[in-house]
């Protein structure tokens, strides 16, 4: 009506209701297992185990190779920038394509490592893998920033905790990360070459390999100083 003085409402106005598939209506706010789980899950695909903590299934989208920090510093040079390495204390786990594990012994085998005892062991169909924190931003070590056979820091990020598994180099943003892992294609017909010719996870593999037992010659030698001349010196 003209000239009528307008009123001022009590009831505030209707507000849009929460998306419940939104991230903001409970990841974010839920605590960090739960952020960290969604991560995972919805950003990279990677099916979880439930209860705590937080543990990632392998073989399915992901193998791992789990060996000694100081032999797996050594392989990162075989890695693509963006394929995934993870720290628990002094291991390092380095992911690899899925079915790589059932592939590890034959391959072992085939690279004449078979009949020595390698500190080696591969996660695959059945296995978990502790989940690391998911990275924070550039706090994360960046890909190459570790120098070939420089044993990286056995904990983790400021305020991790000692022990906990981190990432060394955190898998990309997206669904994509399994195109950058090693893997294995088809056998070549002629012997693998040590140097370039061979399909990267097979060098990645003789590389992890002929470091574990470096690695294990090293420790046997420091330990028992007397019995060094019983050591083989060999190293394939």
């Amino acid at each position: 009506m003209v000239g009528s003085v307008p009123m001022t409402s009590t009831v505030p106005l209707p507000r849009r209701p929460l998306d419940p598939d939104a991230p903001s209506a409970g990841v974010l706010s839920a605590g960090p297992d739960a952020r960290a789980r969604h991560w995972y899950e919805n950003d990279l695909g990677w099916p979880t185990v439930p209860g705590r903590p937080l543990r990632l299934l392998a073989g399915v989208r992901f193998d791992v190779l789990d060996v000694p920090a100081e032999a797996g510093a050594q392989a990162l040079r075989h890695l693509g920038p963006g394929s995934p390495v993870a720290l628990r204390g002094d291991r390092m786990q380095l992911l690899v394509a899925a079915g790589s594990a059932e592939e590890l012994p034959g391959l072992l085998d085939w690279l004449e490592w078979g009949a020595v005892s390698l500190d080696l062991r591969a996660l695959g169909t059945g296995d978990t893998l502790e989940a690391p924190e998911p990275p924070a931003g550039p706090a994360a070590v960046r890909p190459g920033s570790l120098r070939p056979g420089a044993v990286p820091p056995a904990s983790g990020r400021s305020g991790s905790v000692q022990g906990a598994a981190v990432w060394l180099r955190p898998p990309g943003p997206g669904r994509g990360v399994e195109a950058s892992l090693p893997a294995m294609p088809a056998m070549p017909a002629t012997p693998v070459g040590r140097e370039g010719s061979a399909p990267d996870l097979v060098r990645l593999v003789d590389t992890v390999a002929a470091q574990c037992h470096r690695v294990r010659l090293r420790r046997a030698c420091a330990g028992h100083p007397a019995g060094r001349r019983d050591q083989p010196l060999a190293f394939s």
